[in-house]
């Protein structure tokens, strides 16, 4: 019965309930993984309005609302900025699910037990032909998105573990430097 009643759904409509589902808690927490030709990571999100922090072993990322905080072990920094609305869409999971109702088409990718997945493609030239994303009907939220490019490679983000009621003090989401090795350089960019 789920399953026919998510088929009859939109896709917009589905993206509007996957925007009120991350909404809809104190804060969002979630784990993640991601297998790409490049290699896989696998790390920890949370998300509470605009505020975030993604903890990986590739990335590590705070912001809170108006500060960003950027460490990337490639360059052994943490960078400092005041990020503008598109670097919030590269990075804010929330920041770019917002986009994705105006820079794609969105249409209906098919429907599986308990699932719906939805196509985004992008209505600007980009080297991404399209973005599959597959949200459980159950509650709403993004179990996977598989990112296909123009070249044929794909990417494959799976979405686990998650708590849309964690607990995420202001603190969650300033920088924290005993998230990143000892003696990490700090450069203010802002």
């Amino acid at each position: 019965m789920m399953a026919m009643g998510a088929s009859a759904q939109s896709p917009a409509s589905v993206v509007d309930k996957v925007l009120a589902a991350l909404k809809g808690g104190k804060a969002v927490s979630a784990s993640y993984a991601v297998a790409s030709p490049q290699g896989s990571s696998r790390g920890t999100l949370v998300m509470s309005g605009k505020k975030f922090r993604v903890l990986a072993s590739d990335v590590k990322c705070w912001y809170n609302g108006t500060t960003m905080w950027s460490y990337s072990p490639a360059t052994d920094e943490v960078n400092i900025t005041t990020p503008t609305a598109v670097d919030l869409q590269m990075t804010n999971p929330y920041s770019a699910a917002q986009n994705f109702k105006s820079g794609y088409i969105i249409s209906k990718g098919g429907t599986g037990a308990g699932t719906y997945t939805i196509r985004f493609t992008p209505k600007k030239k980009s080297n991404m032909k399209h973005m599959l994303v597959t949200v459980s009907t159950s509650n709403w939220l993004i179990t996977k998105a598989v990112i296909v490019q123009t070249d044929g490679t794909k990417s494959t983000i799976t979405i686990s573990n998650y708590n849309r009621n964690a607990s995420a003090p202001a603190s969650t989401f300033e920088f924290d430097k005993t998230q990143v090795p000892q003696g990490t350089e700090v450069v203010d960019l802002r």
